[in-house]
């Protein structure tokens, strides 16, 4: 069985754990979120690989992105993903990376914007699915009247990444 190559990282709002698979990211998620067991399990089947515990040239070159993005000094990414779900969530996550650095976005408008405006719901599920946390930006997403609404992460942790991206552009 192949490997997918995990650490724990801690950011400057929470614990992620990170992993790669060959040399891209397939994981950058709240290590104690809600859905752990579901989006590994998801991950491990969907590669055909178990965690194994060490770094990767891409476990590291994401450790330095996301701290110069806490910094304020990295507004965009450029790590090589690899994106383990439905064609449907790959274009739900696909929407996520067009939103800008400092923006929001309704999942109304993120399912427009992929051509799917009537799977606001489904929208929603596979945001909630995105196994690649702030580097896809699914915190952007807000409900259609301005509220903050569900973060794998918690609302507390989202809150702080919006704040962070404003107090930045």
């Amino acid at each position: 069985m192949d490997k997918i190559a995990i650490q724990y990282w801690y950011s400057p709002v929470g614990e992620l754990i990170l992993g790669s698979y060959g040399e891209k990211l397939c994981l950058a998620d709240w290590r104690y979120r809600k859905q752990r067991t579901q989006l590994d399990r998801r991950l491990q089947k969907g590669l055909k690989a178990a965690y194994v515990e060490c770094s990767s040239d891409v476990i590291a070159e994401t450790i330095s992105q996301l701290e110069a993005y806490f910094s304020g000094e990295r507004k965009v990414f450029d790590i090589p993903l690899l994106l383990v779900g439905t064609d449907f969530q790959k274009s739900v996550w696909q929407g996520l990376i067009q939103i800008p650095y400092g923006t929001t976005a309704s999942y109304g408008t993120l399912a427009k914007n992929i051509g799917n405006e009537k799977a606001v719901r489904a929208v929603a599920s596979a945001n909630g699915a995105n196994a690649i946390s702030i580097v896809i930006p699914c915190h952007r997403i807000i409900g259609s009247n301005g509220t903050l609404t569900g973060y794998a992460g918690g609302l507390d942790i989202k809150e702080k990444l919006l704040s962070l991206e404003k107090s930045h552009t």
